[in-house]
């Protein structure tokens, strides 16, 4: 009988490594065959009812039903990435089912070439046990049974060796999947400090993390998100650091996202998990540096990596996390103390120095004497209230511009955004100087905010305390302020307060907070994560 009489598509003879020529879906009657299928069958007729009540999906005996289930499960001959290399090793017929790109072909290789040298007399009529024992040189290799499994670990970049009359196939790990190499994030840049950062492959973020901390308590679970992405996501934490109600309480989180997928990685992932509606402060920390993962680790912080991703989530976190740097820890105590200062001016002047600004505009008995020359000398065409918001609506179009606009273009579009239209605008009377002054002061300062995500948050606050002050004025600027301060303080991230150290109360955290310490100082871990090991030094 040829392949085309049994239903295959012929596959032409293929050269090995070493010179020869092996025959694909050669055919033999071997008698250890019908006894081991007999064996077989009186087993399953005495266990038939529990193999009934399973609900694993069987790995099909024969080869042809293999290939009709990979046409029907994952589209074999259909989609040309999807890969069923049939070969006979041994009077065994065989097939790699692999998805083409997602595989090292340097280490299948070697594996096929190892099993051309097989001949009958060396496989046994167990040969799955034969296979993975003494003839698949793959570190890591594993049999599964359960055929849905075997799709979803080739679909995640495992290459499956079928070997028929088994009933199962050996998984092999030798994934290669694209990826680019870790280097320096944007929105984390250091003077001093390591270069590298995360990527958006799983495995080498992890090894950054793993190889920062070499505590035998990092633990790192993994879990499949998405009914069809099947992302995988690992939850991070060190053992005896952590507080396992916290870990147990993300990893309940994670386990009941139901969502179609993850496309869009860590973002749906917070999403789906914190749940914070409609409120722009964000709850959750992003970081694409693995030092301060590490360091966020071992103060007893949860850490969850997405696959796909160059982004962790930090768990959990305050709204002082959010605009505390590296750069702060790279230098010295006096230094990163001044540096944090001047990072919580400009946060606290983009903020509120427009509003309070405007206030004075429009209150001028508000303002002491040492602050009359503050207002605009000559009122423009527009309402000042229209300005700021026109004002908010341009440099949010500019750094839209940027984020689009190629690198080369970039410098020029900046020249023409800060001299052309800032200066065509305010020699025209549409906008005053104090106003485009101001605003690119808030600019800035949203700039220096750490988090991109508190950044934009911020920047609606203010836009809402400008309106709240051209409607209200002064009792406008405190109800507005009053009720963002509330919010924050009601805010919550993983049953964390949202404004510790400040609300609740604590001292010493609050003042290494505004400090940045010297190492040998900070010997305690925060109260807020009730960590199990509070000292981070032995006691003198």
């Amino acid at each position: 009988m040829n392949n085309r009489d049994r239903g295959q598509d012929p596959v032409d003879s293929q050269p090995l490594p070493n010179g020869e020529i092996m025959q694909d879906e050669l055919i033999t009657e071997d008698p250890a065959y019908e006894r081991e299928e007999t064996d077989r069958k009186s087993l399953d007729a005495d266990t038939g009812g529990k193999q009934q009540a399973s609900d694993a999906e069987p790995v099909p005996k024969r080869l042809e039903d293999f290939r009709r289930k990979l046409k029907e499960k994952v589209g074999l001959g259909s989609s040309f990435d999807v890969v069923a290399r049939e070969m006979t090793f041994g009077n065994r017929r065989t097939a790699l089912f692999f998805m083409n790109g997602f595989v090292k072909d340097a280490v299948l290789t070697e594996v096929l070439k190892r099993l051309t040298y097989l001949q009958p007399d060396d496989v046994s009529p167990h040969a799955m046990h034969s296979f993975l024992e003494l003839y698949v040189p793959a570190v890591q290799a594993e049999k599964e049974d359960d055929f849905t499994k075997v799709i979803d670990a080739v679909l995640a970049g495992s290459t499956a060796l079928f070997i028929e009359h088994e009933g199962a196939v050996l998984l092999i790990d030798a994934k290669a999947f694209p990826a680019r190499g870790p280097e320096e994030p944007t929105l984390e840049r250091v003077v001093r400090g390591s270069r590298d950062g995360f990527v958006e492959t799983l495995m080498v973020n992890v090894s950054l993390v793993r190889r920062r901390i070499r505590d035998p308590g990092l633990r790192y679970e993994i879990m499949k998100l998405g009914r069809r992405t099947k992302t995988d996501v690992s939850l991070a934490y060190i053992e005896d650091i952590a507080d396992p109600r916290l870990v147990d309480n993300i990893r309940k989180k994670l386990k009941q996202v139901e969502l179609d997928g993850l496309p869009m990685a860590d973002k749906q992932l917070e999403e789906a998990t914190v749940k914070r509606g409609w409120n722009p402060y964000p709850l959750v920390r992003y970081s694409e540096r693995p030092d301060v993962v590490a360091a966020h680790l071992l103060e007893g912080n949860v850490a969850v990596f997405v696959d796909t991703t160059p982004s962790v989530m930090i768990l959990p976190t305050t709204f002082f996390d959010l605009i505390q740097h590296a750069e702060e820890n790279r230098q010295t105590p006096f230094i990163g103390t001044y540096l944090r200062w001047i990072r919580f001016f400009g946060i606290f002047a983009s903020l509120f120095m427009l509003p309070l600004w405007f206030l004075f505009v429009m209150q001028p008995e508000l303002k002491p004497p040492a602050l009359d020359f503050i207002g605009p000398q000559n009122a423009g065409k527009l309402p000042l209230v229209l300005q700021f918001v026109l004002v908010e609506i341009g440099i949010d179009l500019m750094r839209l511009a940027a984020v689009h606009t190629p690198t080369p273009l970039a410098a020029a579009m900046s020249l023409v955004a800060a001299i052309l239209i800032g200066d065509v605008a305010v020699k025209t009377g549409l906008f005053i100087n104090e106003v485009v002054l101001y605003m690119a002061v808030a600019a800035i300062g949203m700039f220096a905010t750490p988090s991109y995500e508190l950044g934009l948050a911020n920047r609606i606050v203010r836009l809402l305390l400008i309106l709240a002050v051209a409607a209200f004025q002064v009792p406008g600027f405190v109800i507005a302020t009053t009720i963002v301060f509330v919010i924050l303080v009601l805010e919550r991230s993983f049953n964390r307060p949202y404004m510790w150290p400040l609300i609740p109360f604590d001292a010493r955290a609050l003042g290494n907070l505004f400090l940045r310490m010297p190492v040998l100082y900070n010997r305690t871990r925060p109260n807020l994560l009730n960590p199990q090991q509070r000292d981070k030094m032995p006691k003198k």
